[in-house]
C-alpha cells in the first residue's frame, strides 16, 4: 500500500491476522494525529491500508512510540482485543525491548533505573523526588558494545511513562544520541537512536506467547566501525 502524496516508503508489516497488526514504524512519524498533522500519522496509514481490504474495517491503537523512536507498534482490528490489550497492557507486553545508542561510556554494564517521573506545562518529562505526583518508571539496560564516544544498549522497560527511556537515560548524563529534547551532545544520523526491536506479548484471547522482532537500523552499527 503506498500512500497517496506521502514520500515515505510503503507500510513495514511485521505481522497480521485476523485480530492484531504489527507494523515497524519509521523514525519521525507520529503515531495518531495532533493538533498539527493528522494527514500522515501511522494510524491513519494503517487504516486506510485495511479499508482497502474492506471498506469496513477499523484500527484501534492499543501504545504509541515518541514521533522520533522508530520501532514496532501493535493495532488492534477490533473494539473488543483492543480492549483486552489496552486495559492489561502491562500484563500482557511481558517484554518490550529496544535498542538505544547513548552518548559516552556506561560506568556499569548493566542497571535497573527506577524513577518517578513528571511532565511541566512546557510538556517537559521530567525526573521528580514527589512520589505521590510523580510515576514510577522502571528501565533495565545492558551495554551491548562501546566505543570511545557512545555506547549500544539494549533496553527493556517494566513501565511504559511518556519518554521514560529518554529522561532516564538523561538523568544520569548519557542521554541517547539526536535527542535535542533532553539535550544530547550529538547528532550524526539525523534521528533519535531508539528502536523498539522487539515485543513480547501474551495473546489475551489464545494465551499464547507471541513474540515479534524487527532488527535496529544499520546506521546504529555504524557508529561503532572505527
Amino acid at each position: 500500500m503506498k500512500p497517496k502524496n506521502h514520500k515515505k516508503k510503503k507500510l513495514d508489516i511485521i505481522y497480521e491476522d485476523k485480530e492484531i497488526i504489527v507494523i515497524n514504524k519509521p523514525t519521525k512519524q507520529l503515531c495518531i494525529s495532533t493538533n498539527k498533522e493528522h494527514i500522515h500519522t501511522l494510524y491513519s496509514e494503517v487504516s486506510a491500508y485495511v479499508k482497502k481490504q474492506n471498506p469496513k474495517n477499523k484500527i484501534f491503537i492499543v501504545h504509541r512510540l515518541d514521533k522520533d523512536t522508530s520501532g514496532l507498534i501493535l493495532f488492534a482490528k477490533n473494539e473488543k482485543i483492543k480492549r483486552m490489550l489496552q486495559d492489561n497492557w502491562d500484563k500482557l507486553a511481558i517484554n518490550r525491548e529496544y535498542i538505544a545508542v547513548v552518548d559516552g561510556v556506561m560506568s556499569k554494564s548493566k542497571e535497573t533505573l527506577k524513577n518517578y517521573l513528571k511532565e511541566s506545562k512546557t510538556l517537559q518529562v521530567y525526573v521528580t523526588d514527589d512520589k505521590k505526583n510523580g510515576k514510577l518508571a522502571i528501565t533495565n539496560y545492558e551495554v551491548l558494545k562501546h566505543n570511545k564516544v557512545y555506547s549500544m544498549l539494549k533496553v527493556n522497560i517494566s513501565t511504559g511513562r511518556k519518554n521514560q527511556i529518554r529522561v532516564q537515560l538523561a538523568n544520569i548524563n548519557h542521554p541517547i544520541v539526536g535527542d535535542k529534547k533532553y539535550k544530547a551532545r550529538n547528532n550524526p544520523l539525523g534521528r533519535l537512536a531508539l528502536h523498539a526491536n522487539k515485543l513480547e506479548i501474551i495473546n489475551p484471547i489464545t494465551k499464547k506467547n507471541m513474540v515479534f522482532t524487527c532488527n535496529a537500523p544499520g546506521s546504529f552499527d555504524k557508529m561503532f566501525d572505527n
